[in-house]
């Protein structure tokens, strides 16, 4: 093994060991907020669906990835790489979706009782879980073209146009199908960033505006002590941040894949590095900003004191 490979095979799987500890420290977080009865947020059902999404994101990517870095090539049948590869294509995407919604979500819970979002407010919980369920399912059809240009590396076919992936083949489909893909994986993109950034310009002003608010009531002694509503808001300021810098590198790594007519294995791992990085840090950004995790027993004693 040489010593480029070893070394990338030890940063995918320190971002895979990471990603998947702190996903599952945060769905062990939520399921103790449920076993303590603790009160949900309105944003912690998105939270819970992106949690997920990203675990399989990393399960079904990561892990695969590492074992090909570190010189375990050929332990996928033609049917496993299919299988893979469309389950992480779905939960890719998913995660992106999921993304948007949280952003969207908090925009509207934050937002003044006189805004144009004030009906939203109360009946948004409502729509939540459905929309979740329904991106899901949405994916699930999308991407079913995805297995369709994957095959195994056993399956020694004279594929002159492929992308090496380390442990699969994902065959060229010709300049047409493959324009279009670009083309979709591009408005996509665009479509979802453009909202995300839609929302955080639009929490970043009412946030600028309530501490204007608020300094002109109480005066320049204004506690720095921030509000759990503000709190869980620069958290997925810096989610949504942290996003679309990531997508904007691995897109563009994702061009260069589809431009050349056989890309290196290093690019394909510096997209793949790219493409990881999201799932890997998102659970430490949110947990970070979360006013439950390091006071999470008093906080549900206080609750559970409190007279309904």
């Amino acid at each position: 093994m040489a010593d480029g490979d070893l070394t990338m095979g030890m940063i995918f799987l320190s971002q895979t060991i990471t990603g998947i500890l702190g996903n599952f420290s945060l769905l062990s977080h939520y399921l103790y907020l449920y076993l303590t009865g603790c009160k949900f947020r309105s944003t912690d059902l998105v939270i819970k669906h992106l949690t997920v999404a990203n675990c399989v994101v990393i399960l079904s990517r990561g892990v695969p990835q590492t074992m090909a870095a570190l010189g375990m090539k050929h332990f996928f049948s033609d049917i496993g790489c299919k299988l893979v590869f469309y389950v992480h294509r779905v939960s890719r995407d998913v995660s992106t979706g999921t993304t948007c919604l949280l952003s969207i979500s908090q925009t509207i819970t934050i937002s003044p009782r006189n805004s144009r979002w004030a009906v939203l407010k109360l009946k948004a919980h409502k729509y939540i879980s459905p929309f979740n369920i329904s991106c899901w399912m949405l994916y699930i059809i999308l991407n079913v073209i995805v297995p369709v240009y994957m095959t195994g590396k056993r399956k020694d076919n004279n594929i002159t146009k492929k992308v090496d992936h380390g442990y699969c083949y994902a065959m060229n489909s010709g300049k047409h199908i493959t324009s279009f893909h670009a083309a979709l994986v591009f408005f996509q993109n665009v479509f979802f960033i453009g909202l995300m950034l839609w929302s955080s310009s639009f929490m970043v002003f009412i946030l600028h505006s309530h501490r204007k608010q608020v300094q002109y009531i109480h005066g320049t002694n204004v506690s720095s002590r921030s509000s759990p509503e503000s709190r869980a808001t620069q958290s997925i300021l810096v989610l949504v941040s942290t996003f679309v810098s990531l997508s904007i590198l691995s897109f563009i790594f994702h061009i260069c894949l589809t431009v050349f007519k056989n890309p290196s294995l290093w690019l394909v791992s510096i997209y793949v590095l790219f493409a990881g990085g999201f799932p890997a840090v998102s659970p430490y950004i949110l947990m970070s900003h979360d006013s439950r995790v390091p006071r999470l027993c008093c906080a549900c004693t206080r609750n559970s004191k409190r007279p309904t």
